[in-house]
């Protein structure tokens, strides 16, 4: 009875730890956001977003909201995009569907918000960049926009 006792302790213990290796694989480093160091401009139509430090971020995956004073701009970002109602056409560096989808360490992704999204920017108004990856947050940046 010991030797079929002994062989069900190991067999639980095999089935244990490979559970706890899958979770440990699988689990939550899937999820995880990107960690990056990030900063923010805005200058008459133009807001950038400049990546300091970091994990890379996968564009694809992210998700960007812009408000102003508060109040979230009618049209947002599409992420990656060329044209977008809302926006003047041609983003630069990783938010312009032409470009690499990888934000990277010293790169800079811009837009820049056509008058005809509402509210405008307009100097002294407080612009906040809400960043999510995959749904989780990443960034919550702000900064007031200057004169160009």
């Amino acid at each position: 009875m010991a030797p079929v006792a002994g062989v069900l302790l190991i067999a639980i213990t095999v089935v244990l730890a490979g559970g706890v290796a899958a979770t440990a694989l699988d689990g939550p480093s899937a999820t995880v956001p990107p960690s990056a160091v990030l900063s923010l401009s805005a200058t008459d139509d133009r807001i950038a977003i400049d990546h300091r430090g970091g994990d890379p971020i996968d564009v694809a995956a992210v998700r960007v909201r812009v408000s102003v004073d508060g109040e979230p701009l009618d049209e947002q970002p599409p992420l990656p995009f060329f044209s977008a109602a809302g926006f003047h056409p041609g983003p630069t560096g990783p938010f312009n569907s032409a470009g690499d989808d990888t934000l990277r360490v010293g790169e800079t992704a811009a837009f820049r918000v056509a008058d005809t999204n509402d509210p405008t920017l307009e100097p002294g108004r407080r612009v906040t960049v809400e960043i999510t990856a995959d749904g989780r947050p990443v960034a919550t940046l702000e900064t007031v926009v200057e004169s160009g």
